[in-house]
């Protein structure tokens, strides 16, 4: 898999709040990566070209400086979110905004905390365009509304640069990428019970990283090997952190033979190692509420892993899906449905009886990676040709998919 799209975020991000020459092996290729170091390289941020990876020179916290026009974020949620917290307290202003899609999802969330932080930032009816005004900055004990790493994330950048002490409050564990990216250049921040605390101002060093392979990535070949009968698939060097491989267990609890193995070294901020996943039947279980934190971005392929279980498949409380790149619950049930699924869309989710045989069709990605990728899985394992629409929009997150896909599938 290529590099972790989170991590890669993160380690542009961080590289160029670093004083000295940050080294990153292993980066992601995809188009939402590529936005967030074109944002950075717009504001002074020095990216060298390194094979497979990227060097950063910068100067520190506190000496981006403006860009001379607004900041163009594509497709990617994560870059616009994350520079929000970044320039909350810096000198300058600029506006923050991104493709059609981009600028239909909700900022709020977001920006709220960062107000009470001290920050000046307006949104456009809630959305894209965002204009961030520098301001100094003071801690705060922030709770965000949403169980969100992105919302999380966006505070604790704004916190390195903060006055005083502050504490985020999850109501749900969510991934910490963040946290372990600041230990990585030498900031400190404590974590402990779901309460995060960091005391800034801080500065950062620069380091060297590598970044293990994308989880969410894997899910769609991990899914694809379960459904079509005898395969095998081997993952190896693929991120194995607790908090971005939950699907795993959702898929074990539905029957499936998945084994891991820990392979990075006790040194390595990410832990990292190999995927090993045998076709398996199915059957479908229940996703509370509780569960969909964790697996958001997993939820597509998990659908078509629940299509083709055997009994029920049900996901509840996923609202969160409805404001993703496309509305996500509404993307996958006009897919599966299309292929003959019995799949019902619920209002915070939705409810699959599994088993039914799926048939080719023409179905539309709606401008959404995920979907793109969960579609042509499920595509794979039903009677007859598929036709996805708008499918090079894979190239956002993996854009080699339908090369993997290739390689891997027997005839």
């Amino acid at each position: 898999m290529p590099g972790d799209k989170s991590i890669t975020h993160r380690a542009f991000i961080f590289g160029s709040l670093a004083e000295g020459v940050t080294t990153i092996e292993g980066a992601s290729p995809g188009g939402d990566c590529s936005s967030t170091k074109a944002c950075l390289s717009l504001m002074g941020a020095r990216f060298e070209p390194e094979p497979g990876g990227a060097v950063i020179r910068a100067h520190g916290v506190g000496t981006l400086r403006p860009p001379n026009a607004g900041l163009d974020c594509g497709n990617s949620g994560t870059t616009l979110r994350l520079l929000m917290g970044l320039l909350a307290g810096s000198h300058f202003a600029t506006e923050l905004s991104g493709d059609e899609s981009l600028n239909r999802r909700p900022m709020e969330r977001v920006a709220r905390p960062l107000r009470v932080m001290g920050a000046r930032i307006e949104t456009t009816s809630g959305r894209p365009p965002v204009r961030v005004t520098g301001a100094r900055l003071r801690g705060a004990s922030l709770t965000p509304e949403a169980a969100s790493a992105q919302i999380k994330s966006a505070i604790l950048l704004a916190a390195l640069g903060a006055e005083g002490t502050t504490t985020v409050h999850e109501s749900v564990a969510t991934r910490d990428h963040t946290e372990r990216m600041i230990r990585s250049f030498g900031g400190v921040v404590h974590s402990e019970d779901r309460e995060i605390r960091i005391e800034g101002p801080q500065k950062l060093k620069a380091t060297r990283l590598s970044i293990p392979g994308d989880p969410s990535s894997a899910a769609p070949f991990i899914v694809a090997a379960l459904i079509l009968p005898d395969s095998e698939l081997v993952i190896e060097g693929v991120l194995l952190n607790p908090h971005r491989v939950r699907y795993l267990d959702i898929l074990r609890e539905m029957g499936a033979k998945i084994e891991t193995q820990v392979t990075s070294t006790s040194d390595e901020a990410e832990i990292s190692g190999r995927i090993v996943v045998h076709g398996s039947g199915l059957r479908g279980i229940e996703l509370s509420p509780s569960d969909v934190a964790a697996v958001v971005d997993e939820l597509p392929i998990l659908a078509v892993a629940g299509a083709f279980a055997q009994g029920r498949f049900e996901v509840r409380g996923a609202q969160e899906l409805r404001v993703k790149e496309s509305d996500r619950i509404a993307s996958m049930v006009e897919g599966l449905q299309a292929m003959g699924a019995d799949i019902q869309e619920l209002e915070d989710g939705f409810s699959i009886r599994g088993g039914a045989s799926l048939f080719g069709a023409t179905v539309g990605s709606h401008g959404d990676h995920r979907i793109a990728m969960a579609l042509s899985i499920a595509a794979l394992g039903a009677t007859g040709d598929s036709e996805v629409l708008g499918a090079e929009v894979v190239s956002i997150s993996l854009p080699r998919f339908f090369e993997e896909l290739e390689r891997g599938v027997r005839p």
